[in-house]
């Protein structure tokens, strides 16, 4: 590209970067948001899709080894968000302040991050393969299934993190639809060559895990396409060049977003340890809850899938309008985006209380045991999704206007600091039904915890604006003086 073509290609990006200070807020979230949440649905269905046609060719063994093995996809997407979600804020505050320099070497420096996660990942899944899936709770037939799927899974992490990490960049230079068509891509290969691989060359959880990643590969050599035409800025090699600043900067940002997937991983790691202890000390056995709890993190995977994907789109607005000290627009758009978070999450909530029993056997039959404990399950650890639904929205909100803290705190609260405790407390009174019982009650703690913050926040942002609104007096006093 010549020089009068990069600075045109700069210049268009600019403007296409400034509509987030202009235009409403239910426009830019309609332009951002549904774009990203369409992607993180289809995401989802990666696992989902496989979840379904596993459950009716393997049964419960084979949904309970996908449970299993679903930490390793989380740990995937905290290393995604970590350089996503803090390159993406990195960037558009950047660009918010005109500070194209940096903007570019956030966007070059990223790839590098990306590459040396995603890389590092699959080389230690499958080093330590059978430790991980004992540690995250594979015992007897689960093992064996966990293994042969996982084994193959882990070569697409690298892919899968560039998908996930790379998007978010693609919508922060202002591509949200092609971001969309990125993963959508990616995982309707995945639904066709599932029931093919399986069924047609009865590969079972091989085929499973197969077709995953080749949807995966696919999806990132488009995100891939995109760097290499970035819109707002013009990425060269030297930007690639790792930068320990710029990583930390990112790193800064991301952190909340990644911490909080990693505290869901120690969850799902605590979850089964004590399904594997205390099940067969109750009439459902370990296989049963494993199963049945893989099934409901899936299924609730969707609902945040819409929830996150609203943060997503948010960030943008967030960031480029705190970086330009807009903070009506900032305000308006955290209100819009918390109060589409609370309806789709009471939403969710009123289907998964009058119909658990038919969205499970959608996965597969069981006995009626297991339909027993699932319906029960599905029914009171999901019964406060409607507040659950709020903390991304806030944890994304901290990340993007630069309070990393709070959003390395809001990642802990829920997962961590209540949920882990509460687990443990529960299950010494009550057994393996106390486990059933943790999720609101976190979920509750949580949200007060969250709405305190953010109040503190906007008492602080309304000092901020009132701080640029004495600048803009004096300056136009001392203007009117000369």
């Amino acid at each position: 590209m010549s020089e009068n073509n990069t600075t045109k290609s700069m210049k268009k990006g600019a403007r296409d970067n400034s509509r987030l200070g202009t235009l409403p807020i239910k426009t830019l979230l309609r332009q951002f948001a549904v774009p990203s949440i369409i992607a993180l649905l289809v995401s989802s269905i990666y696992n989902i899709v496989d979840q379904f046609f596993i459950g009716h060719s393997v049964g419960i063994l084979g949904n309970a080894a996908t449970n299993v093995a679903f930490p390793l996809v989380t740990i995937c997407t905290s290393l995604s968000l970590l350089c996503g979600i803090g390159a993406a804020a990195n960037f558009n505050l950047a660009m918010g302040r005109k500070n194209t320099e940096k903007a570019q070497l956030v966007a070059g420096n990223v790839i590098t991050l990306i590459l040396i996660c995603g890389v590092t990942l699959m080389i230690i899944t499958r080093i330590f393969l059978t430790p991980l899936l004992t540690l995250f709770g594979a015992i007897g037939d689960v093992m064996h299934y966990a293994k042969i799927y996982t084994s193959i899974t882990s070569l697409g992490f690298p892919f899968l993190i560039f998908t996930v990490a790379g998007s978010n960049m693609v919508r922060a230079d202002g591509a949200p639809v092609y971001s969309m068509v990125c993963t959508l891509v990616g995982a309707i290969l995945n639904v066709i060559l599932d029931p093919i691989f399986i069924f047609g060359f009865d590969m079972g959880m091989a085929g499973a895990a197969w077709a995953t990643v080749i949807g995966q590969v696919v999806s990132s050599i488009m995100v891939a396409i995109h760097f290499m035409r970035f819109r707002t800025v013009k990425i060269g090699l030297r930007d690639m060049r790792p930068q320990l600043r710029v990583f930390g900067d990112i790193a800064k940002l991301g952190i909340g977003s990644f911490i909080n997937q990693i505290a869901i991983v120690f969850v799902q790691v605590t979850f089964n340890n004590l399904i594997v202890y205390h099940g067969p000390r109750s009439i459902y056995g370990a296989d049963i809850p494993l199963a049945a709890t893989g099934i409901i993190l899936k299924i609730n995977m969707i609902v945040f899938s819409i929830i996150i994907g609203i943060a997503q789109g948010l960030q943008p607005i967030f960031s480029f309008n705190y970086g330009a000290e807009n903070y009506d627009r900032v305000r308006k758009a955290l209100k819009t985006g918390a109060t589409l978070a609370f309806f789709i999450g009471l939403t969710a909530t009123f289907f998964f209380q009058l119909f658990p029993r038919q969205i499970i056997g959608a996965f597969g039959t069981g006995s009626e045991l297991y339909f027993e404990y699932a319906v029960r399950m599905f029914r009171i650890f999901l019964l406060l999704t409607s507040l659950n639904g709020f903390l991304p929205i806030f944890m994304n909100f901290f990340s993007s206007i630069g309070r990393a803290q709070k959003a390395v705190f809001m990642s802990l609260s829920r997962q961590l600091i209540f949920f882990i405790p509460l687990a443990l407390l529960f299950t010494r009174i009550w057994g393996l039904k106390g486990l059933i019982y943790t999720a609101p009650v976190a979920d509750f703690i949580s949200f007060v915890v969250g709405i305190t913050l953010i109040t503190t926040e906007m008492r602080k942002m309304r000092k901020l604006e009132q701080a640029k609104e004495e600048r803009l007096l004096t300056a136009a006093s001392a203007a009117a003086d000369q």
